[in-house]
């Protein structure tokens, strides 16, 4: 997962001077195509994919069984079940809910703000995104490199992470509050995105892998679709709601400082419930 998450990162770092070449060449509808082009190449790559599924007898007979509604329900019901038993993810459902809500902000509010409030141009904007992108490339080699650690120190590997983020969007609005100059801005801005992200990153991988190491195979499919539905559902409502809010102020700033305190405030409260279900379940 930290390769990939590299790979990913990586090809982050390089697409805003790649883009900025091909949009002077081929203009917006050049850019359309390009998206045609790549998702059809992403597409066909994926169908080149072999996965070698272990051949269980529970396996074996399920390539027989006919799919239905009512069996897929059933599997979909076993996966809610799962997930209501296990204390620790419903915790982590409620914190990641709340926090991709908050972060939509930043998403939202980075251009608008520098582009339209602080009428910086594009240029710092493409420098955030790098310093972002970098982040994530830093943290995921990190975790690469580090040698595996299982569940010891769970808490810290997940809350510390959570703080930095929290923070950070704080430090993000008092920087487009406070400072006054363009390259301010993008500098300490990038450097800003960098830890943002890489703690960001450090927390996806770590809360995937130990999904990947706590629940059992056969419901690991159904309980990561479920909390990536959960996740990416909340985030179109953010969008919505912050796109209304940065366009009736002039301190989008400020929306960063409340939803960075916000969320600090809301990361504390669930302190003790976290550590209690982690050591709840540990063996």
């Amino acid at each position: 997962m930290s390769t990939t998450q590299s790979a990913i990162s990586l090809s982050s770092i390089l697409s805003p001077a790649l883009g900025v070449g091909l949009y002077s060449l081929v203009g917006f509808s050049g850019f359309v195509i390009l998206e045609i082009v790549a998702t059809l190449a992403s597409f066909g790559i994926m169908l080149t994919m072999k996965f070698h599924y272990h051949a269980t007898n529970q396996f074996a007979n399920s390539q027989h069984a006919p799919v239905t509604s009512h069996s897929q329900f059933a599997k979909f019901h076993s996966g809610l079940n799962y997930m209501r038993s296990r204390t620790m993810i419903k915790i982590t459902i409620l914190l990641s809910v709340i926090l991709n809500f908050l972060y939509t902000a930043v998403t939202i509010g980075i251009p608008y703000i520098l582009k339209d409030q602080l009428h910086t141009g594009n240029g710092p904007i493409g420098v955030l995104e790098t310093g972002s992108a970098i982040g994530m490339l830093l943290g995921s080699l990190l975790l690469t490199l580090l040698p595996p650690t299982g569940q010891k120190r769970l808490f810290l590997k997940l809350i510390i992470p959570v703080l930095i983020l929290d923070s950070q969007i704080l430090l993000l609005g008092v920087l487009f509050m406070t400072s006054q100059s363009p390259t301010g801005y993008a500098l300490l801005g990038s450097f800003i995105m960098g830890i943002l992200a890489f703690a960001l990153v450090i927390l996806n991988i770590t809360f995937q892998v130990y999904l990947q190491q706590t629940v059992p195979t056969k419901l690991l499919g159904r309980v990561v679709a479920t909390l990536t539905t959960v996740n990416s559902s909340i985030m179109p409502i953010g969008t919505l709601m912050f796109t209304l809010i940065f366009q009736s102020t002039t301190h989008g700033g400020l929306v960063l400082i409340i939803n960075g305190i916000l969320l600090l405030g809301y990361t504390l409260l669930l302190l003790r419930p976290l550590n209690q279900a982690i050591h709840s379940e540990q063996p």
